[in-house]
């Protein structure tokens, strides 16, 4: 019997398919401090920076709550970026034009639950995330789950690149403030 709450696309999104889960404890902790470095990026509002973690042919995922399906083509996305179009987006969010942005919200993701498996393509990553948006006085709250694709680089000071990154989130856009403009 499934509980309520986890479809079977939740439970299908457990272990990635060709992988092998990690147990190399110094590897989780590098990969978690990745995923806390990046998040430390997205709440300074470094967008650049972290902009500049994504490989060129990177994807950005966020599909709707009430389908998590991996196929755009098939299923509303709330986002579905490519390089290109995330990098828009970081440029949008800097400028005066986003208005919703502007002056900015004020945010803080907490990470936990990091998991690590080795894929054929990279390392794939599940973590925990809540993420607490502040702005005009109003406090949202966006909670789910960051899945990661890190392919390996030859820098030193960056181990990883993304190569996809999907955020699904555990609840109805609306029920968290009913805005996404702020990079989940």
């Amino acid at each position: 019997m499934i509980p309520t709450g986890l479809t079977s696309a939740t439970i299908g999104h457990a272990t990635p398919a060709d992988a092998v889960r990690v147990r190399d404890s110094i590897v989780i902790s590098a990969v978690s401090q990745f995923l806390f470095d990046e998040a430390a990026l997205l709440d300074e509002w470094r967008l650049d920076e972290w902009l500049g973690l994504f490989h060129p042919e990177a994807v950005y995922l966020i599909p709707t709550p009430e389908d998590l399906s991996d196929d755009p083509a098939t299923t509303l996305h709330l986002v579905h970026d490519s390089m290109n179009t995330l990098a828009g987006r970081v440029d949008r969010l800097k400028s005066k034009h986003a208005h919703a942005e502007s002056p900015r919200s004020r945010t803080r993701r907490h990470i936990t639950n990091v998991r690590v498996w080795q894929g054929p393509d990279g390392l794939e990553t599940r973590s925990v995330f809540q993420v607490t948006r502040v702005r005009g006085g109003v406090v949202d709250r966006y909670v789910g789950v960051y899945e990661h694709l890190l392919v390996p680089t030859v820098d030193s000071d960056v181990p990883w690149l993304i190569k996809r990154r999907r955020v699904a989130l555990d609840h109805s856009i609306e029920s968290a403030g009913g805005q996404l403009s702020v990079l989940l």
